[in-house]
């Protein structure tokens, strides 16, 4: 049975080096919000170091889930020191636990916060994808799905919680 692959992104006003009290903040509410998700049903897995290195984002070891890769629109430092963004890339069992993850709950509070953390944007801050039972998606898929939804649109391949599509490429209700 396909998987829903969910690859999110954002670029944050301040490093996330920055010791401001908003960005600890930031960083206190992200593991919050991390260890309810992972625990939500429907959550499979997420993209994490293998070496569980907090904070390092380009040149940590991934695993299966591919090197680290950003969108081109990315024009931020890619040094623990410089790097101003937040990536997540997670696997769910389907579209309604991933959407429920998302849009209620300790999520949905920090959502209404992201103005204080996250730079404006006129590209999408998620995307997506049905993959095989089997696969992992990489960082770098979850890019080109992005940009793909950016330039192109939505579409079976690439769509978001607003206009979603089934695994065989139907529209779904949304």
């Amino acid at each position: 049975m396909p998987r829903l692959a969910l690859y999110t992104f954002g670029v944050l006003k301040s490093p996330l080096s920055d010791p401001a009290p908003s960005t600890r903040e930031f960083y206190a509410l992200g593991e919050a919000v991390y260890r309810t998700i992972s625990v939500h049903p429907g959550h499979l897995a997420r993209a994490e170091p293998a070496g569980g290195e907090q904070g390092v984002l380009f040149g940590a070891d991934w695993g299966a889930w591919g090197e680290f890769a950003v969108p081109s629109w990315y024009a931020k430092g890619r040094t623990p020191d410089t790097t101003a963004l937040a990536a997540t890339l997670s696997l769910w069992t389907g579209l309604r636990s991933a959407r429920d993850a998302v849009y209620t709950g300790l999520h949905r509070d920090a959502l209404t916060r992201r103005q204080d953390w996250f730079e404006r944007s006129r590209h999408p801050s998620h995307v997506l994808w049905w993959v095989p039972e089997d696969a992992i998606p990489t960082w770098q898929e979850g890019v080109d799905k992005l940009e793909g939804l950016h330039h192109h649109g939505v579409a079976p391949q690439r769509f978001t919680f607003s206009r979603p599509y089934t695994p065989d490429g139907a529209p779904a209700r949304a």
